[in-house]
């Protein structure tokens, strides 16, 4: 799907829901919603983000206002990790999980065995509705109970695994222990955990074609895996249409810089719980237009230096209080059996009454006192961290 379809969806579903949802109508304030017309126009409109999220739904529950629609017209309710409550919407597909059991090769006629967890948070039914929207029957495993797993795997004859790889592997490795057959088992959609190529390589040689998705209790489906027309896989994992995707500087609203890793940003174009710019606390960066180049680590760089919290918002505030300032990392250190920290910035002119200028920022910011050091343009990692702890673990 074009960005103009997406953002010509956006702005019907905005409408539609702008008088219903009052949370959604305090998000986007006095922005112009026929205004929204590409990527660069979300950002005029703030980031919701998990604790947010949490704090919304403890003072307006269930759903912090955001639901447009009744808690009896959802079909099922869940509790994630964080004090978060997610509605399960009605209708096939409510997670867009179909669209990645396809890209995996999944048709009519398969039997999924599904190793997401049905315990209270929405994984299981996440892969369990994409299975059956494409009209595959679902074994509901969940984690664990490997034996008990194993043997139904060898009487039921799942040509499909979902779940996470890891255990995947430890089912293979289980079977061969038990000398059980789970030769059913060609074709796995895999999440929630590393896929690194070892793994990936010793699974497929086992038979089995493994393909990832990217998903999160709070949007589901996010992105996936795609083959092209050979059947080769491609670089990165294409975006869900019902989905706009963004990159943006961790701990702040704003878009990332072009071809630099930071926080994946959602909005959710369907339904009556829609999520307007909801920062999942990931890192990415862009493979390519539409695919995301997958998992990359945690957003959330937030710590504790001399009992103050550091946030990384205000790093980046600090950096852009000075013109000529490019990317800048906090680090954190330990000094004297003392908490130490030290601004890197990048620029082409540095001074040192640019250093001293950026210090006193960052004192006012923090109110922390801390090092700043001047570096070349590209000289700092581009792995979407902000505040880079390195004290060490006792």
């Amino acid at each position: 799907m074009s960005d103009v379809a997406r953002f010509e969806r956006l702005r019907d579903r905005l409408g539609a829901l702008h008088g219903r949802s009052p949370a959604l109508a305090r998000q986007i304030g006095d922005v112009d919603i026929s205004s929204l017309r590409a990527p660069a126009d979300l950002a005029a409109i703030p980031v919701l983000r998990k604790s947010a999220l949490a704090d919304m739904q403890r003072a307006a529950p269930p759903f912090g206002a955001l639901a447009a629609a009744p808690t009896d017209a959802f079909l099922r309710l869940f509790a994630s990790p964080g004090g978060i409550y997610e509605p399960e919407q009605a209708g096939a597909d409510p997670w867009g999980a179909a669209r990645a059991f396809a890209a995996a090769g999944v048709a009519r006629g398969d039997i999924v065995v599904n190793c997401f967890s049905y315990h209270l948070t929405p994984g299981g039914r996440i892969l369990e509705s994409g299975a059956m929207a494409l009209g595959c029957p679902v074994i509901p495993a969940g984690p664990g109970n490997t034996e008990q797993l194993i043997a139904a795997i060898a009487h039921l004859r799942p040509s499909v695994y979902a779940g996470p790889p890891d255990f995947l592997k430890i089912v293979l490795d289980k079977a061969r222990t038990l000398r059980a057959d789970v030769s059913s088992l060609t074709k796995a959609l895999v999440s929630s955990a590393a896929l690194p190529p070892t793994l990936r390589a010793e699974l497929e040689g086992a038979g089995i074609r493994t393909r990832q998705a990217y998903a999160t209790a709070d949007l589901g489906a996010i992105a996936w895996e795609t083959d092209d027309t050979n059947g080769n896989l491609m670089p990165g994992l294409a975006v869900n249409d019902d989905l706009i995707v963004e990159i943006v500087t961790p701990g702040t609203d704003d878009p990332a810089p072009a071809g630099k890793v930071g926080e994946v940003v959602a909005t959710r174009l369907v339904g009556d719980y829609s999520l307007l710019r909801f920062a999942t606390g990931d890192l990415s960066q862009w493979a390519a237009p539409g695919r995301l180049r997958g998992w990359m680590g945690r957003a959330d760089q937030s710590t504790k230096v001399r009992g103050l919290f550091v946030h990384p918002g205000q790093v980046v505030e600090a950096g852009k209080r000075h013109a000529g300032l490019g990317a800048v990392r906090l680090v954190v250190t330990r000094t004297g059996e003392q908490d130490a920290m030290t601004l890197h910035a990048e620029t082409p002119a540095a001074s040192d009454a640019l250093a001293a200028a950026v210090a006193a920022t960052l004192q006012a910011l923090t109110k922390l006192r801390g090092e700043v050091r001047l570096v070349a343009p590209g000289a700092l990692p581009n792995d979407g961290k902000i505040i880079s702890d390195e004290r060490p673990v006792e």
